[in-house]
């Protein structure tokens, strides 16, 4: 039987003009916070949400400085990265009603980072029963809150 999940928002994506370069030092270059997912700036480091979440709410905690490792990114702003990834997490569970959390880095492509030359810290929120039939089965993953509505509910 064939498979066929509609997702007739993705055409934007499809159709827009790709990025060239650090996806990260585009966005934050540019003022379009809220068109970007962008949630704050804050001195060493930005929030924003994942386009390409594994759950809903999933973000990433991004320093400004391009840098692909962490022995490359000074204290100051590992430590805001940490105090972000905290700061969230208890929003997350205030008003997303967040379970648990996991919370990582994929440093290099072989280990997974989308975006391999910018350091970036993932938070995804969890619940008991978020995983149910759909990707073991259908092979599919469910997001059942639209970008809008979480962006609303995380930023200040």
């Amino acid at each position: 039987m064939e498979k066929v999940l509609w997702a007739p928002w993705r055409i934007g994506y499809i159709l827009q003009q790709k990025v060239t370069g650090c996806l990260f030092c585009h966005v934050v270059r540019k003022k379009k916070d809220r068109k970007n997912l962008v949630l704050e700036r804050k001195k060493h480091c930005f929030v924003m949400l994942n386009k390409y979440p594994y759950n809903n709410g999933h973000i990433m905690i991004i320093p400004y400085v391009h840098r692909a490792d962490l022995d490359r990114i000074e204290d100051k702003v590992l430590l805001e990265m940490m105090q972000a990834a905290r700061e969230y997490g208890i929003r997350m569970k205030k008003r997303m009603r967040a379970e648990g959390f996991n919370i990582g880095i994929n440093i290099g492509k072989i280990a997974g980072a989308g975006i391999a030359g910018h350091l970036h810290l993932h938070v995804v929120p969890r619940w008991s029963g978020d995983s149910n039939f759909m990707p073991v089965l259908g092979k599919t993953k469910v997001i059942s809150e639209s970008f809008e509505s979480v962006y609303d509910k995380l930023s200040r």
